[in-house]
Parts: C-alpha cells; structure tokens; sequence
C-alpha cells in the first residue's frame, strides 16, 4: 500500500508536467488576441462568422487535397482542408487608399497573413513573408499581409519598413471586422487561399515562410489551381 502512494507521488510532476505542456499549446492560439492593447482588436463582441469545420490535419483530409503530405517541416502546424471552403466577403485598404474585396483578389492564390504591430511573432516572420513574396509573387500568386491595428496606417507602414518588408504591399483593415470574420483565434493568423477565393488550408501562429517546405506548399497550391491552357 505505501510502495503504490510513493509511485503515485513519483508520478505526479510527470503528469502536471504534461497538463501545463497541453495547456500552454491550447493556450498559445489565443494569447496575443487576450493581450492586445485596448486600441486593437476586431470591434465586435459577437461570435464570428464559421468558415468551415475546422480539420485536425488528419490523413483523410491530406489525401482529399492536392497539398497533401507537403505539411510538414516548418509547415507540420499548416492545416490542410479536405475540401477548399466558402469565405464570407470582406474588404480591405491598401496602401494607396483603395478598397479591395475578397473578389478582387480572386483569379491568384492569395497567403493572407493577419497581423498586428504589438506582435512580436509578427514582427518575426514579416521578413519572411517578404521573402516568399519576393520568390513566388506574381501573377499566380501574392502574400496579403493585413494590418489590424485601429488609428490609420501609419504605424503599420513604420513596421513594413522596420522589418524591411519593401516587396510586401501595405493592406489594412479600417473596419475592424477580418478577424472575427475569418474566424482567426491567434496572432499570426495565416490563410491559403486558392484562385476561386476559398480556404485551402491555414496556420495559426508564426512559421517559417521563407522555408523550402513553405515555398513547395505554395507551389502546389499554385499548380493545383492553375487555369488550363
């Protein structure tokens, strides 16, 4: 009786070891939204719009896709979708002060990156996304980064050229509605999305886009949707 309480004992870090590793994955999705400044956010309390079941990566949803098996690496947390999935509309601002919907951006696959200047992830990964966009950018294919901070462009401008991100076009959002409407639950959210404008896959938290796993993804989403002829 005393031998299995000392086993019991013996075993308990290990056990609250693995819980606080499983909470702090869970966690990780939602902690740079819960620590945004009081200026920033998606300007809604309501629940956000569903894009779709949300997958688990699992074997049936790669072999129903073209990106299937091309998740791994520095891209084993993209999550690849079974089928490509409907978006809600929505609209952004570039740079030049024009408005862009969802069907504008339609006919290349588009990497739409959510982002935010108070996130350091963020700050991270930009020259990476600059890089991808800097090799893969086109005509097929364009990385959307948008800015979600409230009070202008300005600041996000300042953070393009901080992380030196010259090839990546300035996008914002004035209305303060992308994230809830994309059902984004983490800073970075990363979708891809193909020539049709549907969800083909996505990634929540930072990754390393200027990696060769990311740019072969990439490349077979772009072939997987290129137009015949």
């Amino acid at each position: 009786m005393n031998s299995s309480k000392k086993e019991k004992h013996a075993a308990s870090p290990a056990k609250y070891a693995i819980i606080a590793v499983i909470a702090a994955i869970a966690g990780f999705a939602t902690v740079y939204w819960s620590l945004a400044p009081s200026d920033n956010g998606s300007g809604s309390g309501s629940a956000p719009e569903m894009v779709g079941e949300a997958g688990t990566g699992s074997e049936a949803d790669a072999k129903a896709s073209p990106l299937k098996g091309l998740n791994k690496g520095a891209m084993a947390a993209f999550l690849v979708r079974s089928k490509p999935l409907d978006l809600p509309d929505f609209s952004l601002v570039n740079g030049d002060g024009a408005t862009i919907s969802l069907a504008d951006l339609g006919g290349k696959v588009v990497l739409l990156n959510i982002w935010a200047t108070w996130c350091v992830p963020c700050r991270e990964e930009m020259p990476q996304l600059n890089d991808l966009q800097a090799a893969l950018g086109g005509k097929d294919f364009e990385v959307v980064a948008v800015n979600i901070d409230k009070g202008g462009p300005a600041k996000a401008r300042k953070f393009l050229e901080e992380t030196k991100a010259a090839d990546l076009t300035l996008y914002t959002d004035p209305t303060g509605k992308l994230f809830s409407k994309l059902r984004a639950v983490g800073m970075p959210t990363t979708l891809l999305i193909d020539r049709d404008s549907k969800e083909i896959g996505r990634l929540v938290g930072p990754a390393d886009w200027a990696s060769a796993e990311a740019k072969r993804l990439i490349q077979a989403a772009i072939a997987a949707s290129k137009p015949a002829g």
